[in-house]
């Protein structure tokens, strides 16, 4: 608690308040005109020597940094980690040593193709940096949505990227891999085709950051008191379960709310429905190195729950939005050098790399002593002989800035190991110099082809639809055809799908013998349970049956479901026995597609055929993407045909006097796969 503390009272002594304040410069001189500029006569020239016009002025031109490469579009939010159990029999992590410890953080999540001006919704992968403010410095865990990464080692991660982003001609498109460049990276690659296909399930629509599962990718070591070390991966598991959009729904929300995902984000945490995510680790003694038949230092590869178990050590809650998003979700800087004594690093040939981008890339982005601002600055002093560069905050009143010194007694001094001072694990290096990459790397379609065994054919059905949508958009056939070669390896059901679809020959050769799958690389493989915050539409106009209705908000409000009332107007509507109820939204303003549910109600209007028109189609739509729909005795004649014919997961009031218990579950269900909607 004291950590927590100690970093709220650091981040508040930066916060300022302008309203009620006189305008100053940045030096503090009051400005007694701020609509013109200092001319030569009402009519003459501007001169020279306007500082204050040159002051703002420049400071706007200047005002926006560099966006990131990758990861530009994201968001913030602050928490804490609480530790389930002490780990100190592998680690001296200080924030895994006692149950209920509490650590404070920060979280930037964020998509990695579009700049900034793009959308949430976007087919892609998406990452989540939590920065841990622990009493022995930072700590930042690095994560994303799925559990294998594109590239084998770093040097091939700027080709990458390179390839995934917008074409140079024309900037074009943005927020997508559906194009030439990318799926000829793909073809020619292969190691890349394991993450992509992970992009081309569910995975890669996230219906909600609070709903998503995410892993470090990347092989860590824990080192103990004891100085013996141990593998270990990290995954949060959402407590709310893992959830997707449906293609159809991610391209339309991306157009209708492009904000949807920060905005939901900070929605729940205003509401105080605390995203909360578990931290599992994966551990593999040191001597089990070679035990599997995957490489665990492969980051291209995940390591199977069924196999490596995981533990949950932790719960992280996110409990506070950010006031300004430049400085603290722009301005926040991850790196996974990061770490604190108990975490190490192992010869995972990307994570090697990561090492030294990250820090090269916020001196870039942010400036020499990015680590000063508010959102970066440690809660435990920092004392080093670094001086100088742009925006220092510091003001280093020591004269001695170098080591070793007598001057001033050796100081600041190092730390002994056993005093708490970092120290490497000694792993065991022997080897010529060499460019290659073990043999062990080189089996690129085992694990895809076990990730397709495991899927459900609802899934296997969207994973078709996304590659034939993706590889659809290439112009090029000779690329659709050499990717449709690839993907054979895979399924050979797959690759003659796609194929099919996508006007290129059906490639010869059938998948790797592999049988295997395991339930845990399928998000559907538990069914969800929980409806709480999830978003219900509540159709209605005036005229309502009072009793009905309203016990059926109040159950969902005792579940936790987040209720929008929709009618053709702002304001309110009215009961038959005289009671209101307040409209949250518009036929105009709302949209199906941003909706989980509906509770259809129904009622009079002073225009009934447009009121009519505007609930079938938010019924239509609705249930075209499967999901639940409940429906009050006012409601029925608005179903319809295709409703009344296939009513899996059409909750009726008629056939049910008690809609309400039945209506949550649904919701919480929140997909009805077994609805025919054609």
């Amino acid at each position: 608690m004291d950590e927590q503390n100690a970093k709220q009272e650091q981040l508040d002594q930066y916060r300022t308040q302008n309203t009620g304040k006189p305008l100053t410069t940045n030096q503090g001189r009051k400005i007694s005109n701020d609509q013109d500029q200092l001319k030569a006569g009402e009519r003459g020239p501007s001169l020279r020597q306007d500082y204050d016009f040159f002051e703002k002025m420049t400071r706007f031109v200047h005002e926006e940094q560099p966006e990131r490469v990758v990861h530009a579009r994201g968001y913030s939010a602050y928490g804490e980690f609480e530790c389930y159990q002490s780990m100190k029999h592998v680690t001296q992590a200080c924030f895994l040593q006692e149950p209920g410890k509490k650590t404070p953080l920060t979280v930037r999540f964020s998509t990695v193709q579009g700049s900034r001006g793009s959308y949430d919704t976007a087919r892609d992968l998406r990452c989540k940096g939590v920065k841990m403010y622990t009493e022995e410095g930072n700590y930042d865990l690095t994560t994303i949505a799925m559990p294998v990464l594109i590239n084998q080692d770093a040097m091939k991660f700027p080709d990458m990227i390179h390839a995934y982003q917008a074409k140079q001609d024309n900037d074009i498109p943005t927020a997508t891999g559906a194009h030439d460049t990318f799926w000829d990276y793909v073809a020619n690659n292969p190691e890349s085709l394991h993450m992509v296909q992970w992009i081309m399930s569910d995975r890669g629509l996230v219906r909600s950051y609070r709903m998503m599962e995410s892993w470090s990718i990347n092989t860590y070591l824990f080192v103990n008191e004891q100085g013996e070390a141990t593998f270990v991966r990290f995954v949060w598991k959402p407590v709310l379960g893992v959830h997707s959009l449906l293609q159809d729904e991610a391209q339309k929300i991306g157009g209708i709310d492009p904000d949807f995902h920060r905005r939901d984000l900070r929605e729940a945490i205003d509401r105080g429905a605390y995203p909360e995510y578990e931290l599992g680790v994966q551990l593999i003694p040191m001597e089990d190195e070679f035990k599997y038949d995957f490489d665990v230092l492969d980051p291209a590869k995940f390591w199977p729950e069924e196999l490596v178990p995981v533990q949950l050590v932790g719960k992280m809650t996110l409990n506070r939005n950010i006031d300004n998003y430049h400085t603290e979700s722009e301005q926040v800087a991850f790196n996974p050098a990061n770490v604190v004594p108990g975490i190490d690093f192992s010869n995972d040939p990307v994570l090697q790399g990561r090492l030294i981008a990250y820090q090269s890339a916020q001196y870039h982005r942010i400036g020499a002593n990015h680590q000063e601002l508010p959102i970066n600055k440690p809660v435990c002093p920092f004392h080093n002989n670094h001086r100088r560069g742009p925006m220092r905050y510091r003001i280093d009143v020591d004269q001695v800035d170098y080591h070793n010194n007598s001057l001033a007694d050796n100081t600041p001094y190092t730390t002994p190991p056993e005093e708490g001072g970092y120290e490497h694990y000694p792993t065991k290096v022997e080897g010529h110099l060499i460019r290659d990459r073990s043999d062990s790397f080189r089996d690129h379609f085992s694990q895809p082809r076990i990730f397709w065994n495991s899927l459900t054919p609802v899934e296997k059905q969207h994973m078709i639809h996304a590659f034939s949508y993706q590889l659809g958009s290439v112009k090029s056939e000779s690329v659709r055809q050499q990717n449709v070669n690839l993907l054979v390896h895979v399924d050979q059901e797959l690759a003659y799908t796609v194929a099919d679809n996508i006007g290129v020959d059906r490639p010869s050769g059938s998948h790797v013998p592999v049988s295997t799958s395991y339930p845990s690389l399928s998000q559907y493989h538990t069914p969800p349970s929980n409806a709480s915050t999830l978003k219900v539409g509540v159709l209605i106009g005036d005229g309502f049956n009072e009793e009905e209705v309203q016990n059926v908000l109040n159950l969902l409000e005792q579940h936790g479901v987040f209720v929008v009332i929709v009618s053709e107007r702002l304001g309110t509507v009215t009961g038959a026995n005289g009671a209101t109820l307040q409209v949250d939204q518009t036929f105009l303003t709302a949209s199906p597609y941003l909706l989980d549910s509906l509770y259809v109600v129904g009622g009079n209007s002073k225009n009934q055929e447009k009121f009519t028109s505007d609930m079938t189609y938010f019924i239509e739509v609705t249930y075209r993407h499967y999901k639940p729909i409940g429906v009050a005795s006012t409601g029925q004649p608005l179903l319809p045909s295709m409703v009344e014919n296939n009513a899996a997961g059409v909750v009726l009031a008629e056939n049910n006097a008690d809609i309400g218990e039945d209506f949550v579950s649904a919701i919480a269900q929140q997909r009805f796969w077994t609805r025919k909607t054609t």
